[in-house]
């Protein structure tokens, strides 16, 4: 009998030292696949930069949002809890009495409500993030914490005198406040339950209700019956619509000249989708901002130009030649260079130093630009939100959208808006003229600082103009005599004198006024709401690689998958995968191989066909002899890979079993994806 020795066993032996991570900086992927390595670290620094300043931004409105709900609702509560103190024999307050208030917050309640009741029992919250993103807040209120508080906060009062002897006028501790997170996921048959049982003992146990809801009141009264809604008094809360928020992180962040950099038309539009079609989320716009954002400084050689107006002049004096080659190669600057003289014209292609300093000017002219459009976008805002059917857009954004996809005068809509716009009464004018003064006289820029003067020229006037009608000049209005008495020449001489009415009537003061501020606006839209492709250097701020973020954000699984298995080469970047168009490489992996065959047939596939062709693809660059034992076993190992294949493929929802026929499958995907 053999025997077997202890050093035969394999033993695993922990090393005592800790494997150091060897980590690569973060700016150095700036560099990967580009040329322009000598700004990398710069950019990445302005581009952090950028966005803590923007993040810090969107806190902080988010936080005046929290806090102006926070104080609505402690107040709620309040009154909710004098309400269960008076004790009044009315009959319409002891029905009053038999009703739960109830709260209904239109809002995401995620960490909100968390929030909320760690401030009313005084929790601690534990915040614990291993990102920054992906922070979990944890709030230790249990069933046994949320008791003990209650019943310490309940033995303030009187603690001698029992529960059961206390009437509402001696009830003095606060109710219970019950907080349901997601109202529409909660049991609806165990809710109504605890709302009837609830509401028969309110006068022993104050309760008020605080409901999370995705959409509307109206979901409490679909949920619940008749008989059971009634017993809620329900006040709704909300501090904003997901629209309004949507134009309020939009206004701080983008329409604003404290963050230089800008969205095109097509990338805001794609954002904006997502929100408004797919999830209605703040979180997720922002984080596609910030995409955007990283995506620009990483694409854009030259955003290293987008900072502080001053920073980028001292940035442009160290910028290099091949920088400087940049700049001549941007087709904005391209299409400026042509409208120059000659001699300009040659010194901006070929001086170093001339074209620099006409760079910090083109600069400073786009910063100008931009806070002179911003000034006037809000102006035009004004007029357009308020006109019937809104032909413009109701909000900010939907106007910003149009003014930058193109001449926002050469429209049909804005045509529609200044018609609309002749036709406001003299009140309407001068509250909307009040809003625009206000507007241009917060901006110190001396280029508009003319125009708050003429509006409050344009005020005062209307101001002064008499309030009584003037009487109509009758001039030339007068019959000259009917001289014809038969029908016909009678409708003759009653449309000219119709005709020489309409001709001779001259418009009033405030008519003439009217026109006068229309044709203002409309100057002033013609002048500085030109489209931002028109600027020189706009590429240097501006993001407009609409398909990149395509790619990131909007979803699209088949397609991916259709090209992954169509074209490998696409993701995998092996050179031996390029093949040209409808050829099969041998190399490229077994799924591939079988996908692009069965695009080849019908609607039934034979499996011993489609075995063949893909064993003739994968053999095609081998040269075997089919006689020789060696190739049987190489069959029996492509057949097997051929197995696996067509499994994978079914797997991913390709084809399927069919019981037409046995050595056939079903071909489930059409047109190519």
């Amino acid at each position: 009998m053999a025997t077997s020795s202890v050093s035969k066993g394999c033993f695993v032996f922990k090393p005592n030292f800790k494997k150091r991570k060897i980590s690569v900086p973060i700016e150095d992927y700036f560099n990967k696949g580009k040329d322009e390595s000598e700004d990398s670290k710069l950019r990445f620094e302005t581009y952090h930069l950028i966005w803590q300043q923007m993040k810090c931004e969107t806190q902080r409105l988010q936080e005046e949002l929290n806090k102006n709900l926070f104080d609505s609702l402690i107040e709620f509560l309040q009154k909710s809890h004098s309400g269960f103190q008076k004790n009044s024999k009315d009959w319409g307050s002891q029905i009053k009495l038999r009703e739960i208030p109830t709260a209904a917050l239109v809002l995401d309640l995620k960490h909100f409500l968390q929030k909320l009741v760690s401030q009313l029992m005084d929790c601690c919250v534990d915040v614990e993030s291993k990102e920054e993103e992906s922070a979990q807040k944890k709030t230790h209120c249990s069933m046994d914490s949320l008791s003990s508080w209650y019943t310490n906060v309940t033995q303030k009062t009187d603690p001698k005198m029992p529960r059961k002897k206390r009437t509402s006028s001696q009830w003095q501790s606060p109710p219970v406040v019950l907080i349901l997170k997601d109202m529409e996921s909660f049991t609806t048959k165990v809710l109504q339950d605890f709302i009837i049982i609830s509401s028969q003992h309110l006068h022993e146990f104050p309760l008020i209700l605080i409901f999370g809801i995705a959409t509307s009141p109206i979901i409490i009264h679909r949920l619940l019956p008749h008989a059971v809604s009634s017993l809620l008094c329900i006040e709704l809360f909300q501090s904003l619509s997901c629209k309004e928020h949507l134009t309020t992180v939009l206004d701080k962040l983008l329409l604003t000249t404290q963050f230089p950099f800008k969205l095109s038309e097509k990338v805001l539009q794609i954002l904006t989708n997502i929100f408004l079609y797919h999830d209605f989320s703040i979180q997720n716009f922002i984080k596609g901002l910030q995409l955007s954002l990283l995506e620009h400084f990483y694409s854009q050689p030259l955003s290293v130009l987008c900072c502080s107006l001053p920073e980028a002049k001292r940035r442009i004096h160290s910028l290099s030649d091949n920088q400087c080659e940049n700049i001549r190669r941007l087709p904005s600057f391209r299409r400026y260079v042509e409208k120059q003289a000659s001699e300009k014209q040659v010194a901006l292609l070929t001086d170093e130093r001339f074209l620099k300093e006409e760079a910090q000017s083109l600069l400073e002219n786009l910063y100008v630009y931009h806070t002179n459009y911003f000034l006037v976008l809000r102006c035009l805002h004004q007029f357009t939100s308020s006109l019937p059917k809104y032909p413009l857009g109701r909000q900010i954004r939907e106007l910003y959208c149009t003014c930058l996809e193109k001449n926002i005068w050469d429209s049909e809509e804005y045509a529609s808006a200044l018609q609309l716009l002749r036709m406001l009464a003299k009140d309407e004018l001068m509250t909307i003229l009040e809003k625009c003064f206000k507007v241009f006289k917060s901006s110190s820029e001396k280029q508009l600082g003319s125009t708050a003067k003429k509006i409050e020229e344009l005020l005062a006037q209307f101001q002064s103009l008499d309030e009584a009608k003037e009487e109509e000049d009758t001039s030339g209005s007068h019959s000259k005599g009917l001289q014809k008495t038969d029908l016909y020449h009678l409708q003759k001489s009653l449309l000219e004198m119709k005709e020489l009415r309409r001709t001779s009537k001259k418009q009033t003061k405030f008519e003439v006024l009217r026109e006068k501020v229309v044709n203002f606006i409309d100057s002033l839209v013609r002048e500085y709401l030109l489209p931002p492709d028109t600027q020189p250097l706009h590429e240097a701020v501006y993001f407009s690689a609409a398909h990149t973020l395509r790619e990131h954000l909007n979803a699209a699984p088949r397609v991916a998958l259709h090209t992954a298995l169509n074209n490998p080469y696409y993701y995998l970047k092996n050179e031996a995968l390029k093949s040209e168009e409808g050829c099969i490489p041998n190399v490229a992996p077994d799924i591939c191989i079988a996908y692009k065959l069965h695009l080849e047939c019908s609607r039934l596939i034979n499996l011993v066909d489609w075995s063949e062709a893909f064993a003739t693809v994968v053999t095609a660059a081998e040269k075997m002899d089919a006689n020789s034992i060696t190739s049987e076993e190489r069959n029996e190992i492509i057949h097997a890979r051929f197995i696996r294949a067509v499994s994978e493929l079914e797997l991913l929802g390709f084809i399927k079993p069919t019981k037409q026929k046995t050595d056939h499958v079903a071909r489930l995907t059409w047109g190519g994806c």
